[in-house]
């Protein structure tokens, strides 16, 4: 049945609560593979849902959960060796956090009832934010609690857009359930003024935790002060999660006739996103909160092309795979250099190519995935999508967002290129540890699967791209 990604997970992460740590280290990993089998399986059809009413599998809502258990079974196995190299004093919390952080995110990727995804969304704030909080800093209680307080509004803003969309299906007259499926059957009838009420509600709501601008100012601080693996999570796995729920509503708008509007606050949303991370990427002094409005910009440019339809919705779902391999790789390697250096100030990092000469390999390789070059992925769907802004005649929207692409570019070369290429005094003996091939493989194997995807896409992976394009308006770009 369809509800094991859920049990899987959920079964472990209430086991790994009351283990000790070496045997929690084994659920963790454990767990995440069994995950990732089930995941494959339901993709490929051999799973059927036992509660078709709260959970179904659609095209990107499977896409989301295969990326969401792979990164997890990579970020297992970095964890399993960064553990070795830290003192955590509640690491059973960790490891069980973690694992209901994957049955949350899971639970959100397949399901199909509003008020099921909703909860699922909230979930993932409640199972994630211990993970922010375990240094027990002043900074990380701090981030903890704004991460906590923004998406909580965010999502009771969320809810709101479900109570529109009851009353866009009262006021037309409609007796469905109360499933995304069944609403995309008869949206021609539902109340076109709720209805567009309802999206509105739900890009602010959901795109908050999908970490749009302005609602993002949660997002800088949690990744940068969780620890690392969970900070591959929360960028790689959790924002697409949160994409969902503007995704299914985007669909319902499309199928419902009345797309472009939704299509023009997408575009909207996706391009201030681009522009606002690329101002503050110029002046970042902390190399996780660079990544952080990297991945603010990224989820722009995940909106801008969804809004735009046809080819950019197309590259838009591309992105999300590809960002989701890169920035995982690039969180999990930051945590290499912060177990390096012992700082995340950009300034006190220099020198890596000499000093970290394998993690310097992977972050700077991660960087030029990131900007958007070959032979990353990136390049291929950012073409896509700046083809399908000139295909729908956007020609304002194609300058900026080619010049925020390259204020985001610009900000980021001042600071990666110092700090893996820059000179130091800092000699290999002063460093507080050293490279380890478990903690390199998760990232190298990360971006070989990007490398890999942009050259060969498997047929069926196509499809589900292609699925999930044209139910968000890709015939009318």
């Amino acid at each position: 049945m369809l509800e094991i990604v859920i049990l899987i997970p959920l079964l472990s992460g209430v086991a790994a609560f009351f283990l000790p740590p070496r045997p929690g280290r084994v659920t963790l990993l454990a767990a995440g593979v069994l995950h990732l089998a089930a995941s494959i399986a339901a993709l490929s059809g051999f799973l059927p849902a036992m509660l078709p009413l709260y959970f179904t599998l659609t095209p990107l809502g499977g896409l989301v959960l295969v990326i969401t258990s792979f990164l997890y079974c990579m970020t297992a196995i970095y964890t399993v060796s960064y553990m070795n190299e830290i003192e955590m004093h509640a690491e059973p919390a960790f490891n069980g956090s973690m694992l209901l952080f994957l049955t949350a995110m899971s639970m959100a990727a397949i399901a199909d009832h509003i008020i099921v995804l909703w909860i699922a969304i909230e979930a993932t704030t409640l199972t994630s934010a211990p993970l922010i909080l375990l240094h027990k800093s002043k900074g990380a209680l701090e981030a903890a609690w704004k991460y906590v307080l923004i998406c909580s509004v965010g999502i009771a803003l969320a809810l709101l857009s479900a109570f529109f969309l009851i009353l866009a299906m009262n006021q037309g007259g409609v007796q469905v359930p109360l499933n995304y499926n069944s609403l995309n059957g008869v949206a021609a009838s539902l109340n076109p003024l709720w209805l567009k009420a309802a999206f509105i509600f739900a890009v602010i709501g959901y795109g908050t935790k999908m970490g749009l601008a302005p609602m993002h100012t949660w997002l800088p601080d949690a990744h940068s002060e969780a620890v690392s693996p969970a900070s591959a999570l929360l960028s790689g796995a959790l924002l697409n999660c949160a994409f969902l729920g503007v995704y299914k509503t985007h669909v319902l708008l499309t199928s419902a006739g009345i797309g472009r509007f939704s299509d023009h606050i997408l575009m909207i949303f996706g391009l201030f996103s681009i522009l606002v991370a690329g101002v503050f990427i110029l002046h970042q002094s902390d190399y996780k909160r660079l990544l952080a409005y990297s991945s603010i910009e990224n989820m722009g440019i995940i909106a801008f092309g969804s809004g735009l339809g046809g080819l950019g919705a197309i590259g838009a779902v591309i992105h999300m795979i590809h960002h989701s391999l890169i920035k995982s790789s690039l969180f999990l390697t930051s945590g290499n250099i912060l177990l390096g250096y012992g700082s995340k100030q950009i300034k006190q990092t220099r020198g890596m190519i000499r000093l970290l000469p394998g993690t310097a390999a992977a972050f700077f390789s991660g960087f030029t995935a990131i900007s958007g070059l070959p032979p990353f992925g990136l390049v291929v769907s950012e073409l896509f999508i700046i083809l399908g802004a000139l295909r729908s005649h956007h020609p304002v929207a194609i300058i900026i967002f080619i010049s925020g692409l390259l204020l985001v570019f610009s900000g980021a070369c001042r600071h990666i290129l110092p700090m893996t290429f820059g000179s130091t005094e800092t000699k290999a003996d002063d460093l507080l540890v050293a490279d380890r091939p478990a903690r390199l493989l998760p990232s190298y194997t990360l971006l070989a699967v990007s490398i890999f995807l942009t050259f060969w896409m498997p047929e069926r992976l196509w499809e589900i791209i292609r699925q999930a394009a044209v139910l968000m308006g890709g015939a009318h770009g």
